[in-house]
């Protein structure tokens, strides 16, 4: 307790994992009122957001940057958002191998191949205009006023990351592990193999 008031923790078992949850809150006096009133709640533990964890065939460089991310999301929605654009240009440089230097162009060159779904590329595209709010100022030119990005903004470039990872990693290694398996059944039942 303090002249403005109290801190009271509030904890529970998850019940998905059973991983302890705490949260602060902050108890307020309000004019008028007799007691302490809720105010604003801060989750202590766990830090980071509660997003699945990149498959294993993600590169590891790639689901570092990746949980970097997600852990600031609650803090700094630009920070995650710059976190996850560096990750975005990592995956990009990597898996279509796109050649630019910078990641707007590497957006395009991915785009202008055509390689991706509709729903990925339609959200790639939503990415770069997101990115530009989170690494340049952009001012509203209705109230003047600069433009930050939000945290259902930075999600979503989260949420662009994961479906890239499906495409380019988890989908391909499924692929690969079937094959192998229907590979080793043909030559158990001495049948030519699958083409490559």
């Amino acid at each position: 307790s303090d002249a403005h008031g109290a801190l009271r923790a509030i904890s529970f078992l998850c019940p998905a994992c059973y991983q302890l949850i705490v949260y602060f809150e902050r108890l307020v006096m309000v004019a008028g009122q007799k007691g302490l009133s809720e105010g604003p709640r801060e989750r202590v533990l766990p830090r980071a957001v509660a997003r699945p964890l990149p498959a294993a065939a993600v590169p590891a460089t790639l689901s570092c940057d990746y949980l970097e991310a997600c852990n600031v999301l609650e803090m700094s929605a630009k920070a995650s958002a710059a976190l996850s654009r560096r990750c975005l240009q990592h995956l990009l440089r990597e898996a279509p191998k796109t050649t630019t230097r910078d990641l707007d162009d590497q957006i395009q060159e991915v785009l202008d191949s055509k390689s991706l779904p509709g729903h990925l590329a339609e959200s790639l595209d939503s990415v770069r205009v997101l990115g530009n709010f989170a690494a340049h100022p952009i001012k509203s030119k209705s109230t003047g006023e600069i433009v930050d990005v939000e945290a259902g903004e930075a999600e979503w470039t989260l949420d662009t990351l994961d479906g890239l990872f499906d495409f380019y990693y988890v989908q391909p290694e499924r692929t690969k592990q079937k094959n192998e398996a229907l590979n080793k059944k043909l030559t158990d039942a001495g049948k030519p193999l699958l083409k490559s």
